[in-house]
């Protein structure tokens, strides 16, 4: 049974072989600058992924490029989306009353 033998993979075997830091960025703009990161304040407050993007984008707005606007832009661009999605539940709400 090879294929069984490929997945008795214990944690520490996973771990001698994966580095788990290697999943996150290592740039400047993904440093958190306390002892959290925005994804740990995004799932804390079970943001969604647009209002998660939108944190995200102002946090590090100016730090990846000098251009801030690109990225207050990109956080304008999830508010939009996510306003255009709550209005479209509430509208779907509204005409099931």
């Amino acid at each position: 049974m090879i294929r069984e033998k490929e997945w008795e993979w214990t944690i520490d075997e996973y771990k001698k072989h994966i580095k788990e830091d290697t999943m996150r960025g290592t740039a400047i703009h993904y440093e958190a600058t306390g002892d959290y990161d925005i994804i740990d304040v995004c799932n804390h407050y079970s943001l969604n992924f647009n209002k998660g993007n939108v944190v995200k984008y102002i946090a590090r707005a100016g730090k990846k490029t000098k251009d801030e606007l690109q990225d207050l832009y990109k956080a304008k661009d999830y508010i939009e989306r996510e306003i255009a999605y709550v209005k479209e539940l509430r509208d779907k709400n509204n005409l099931n009353e």
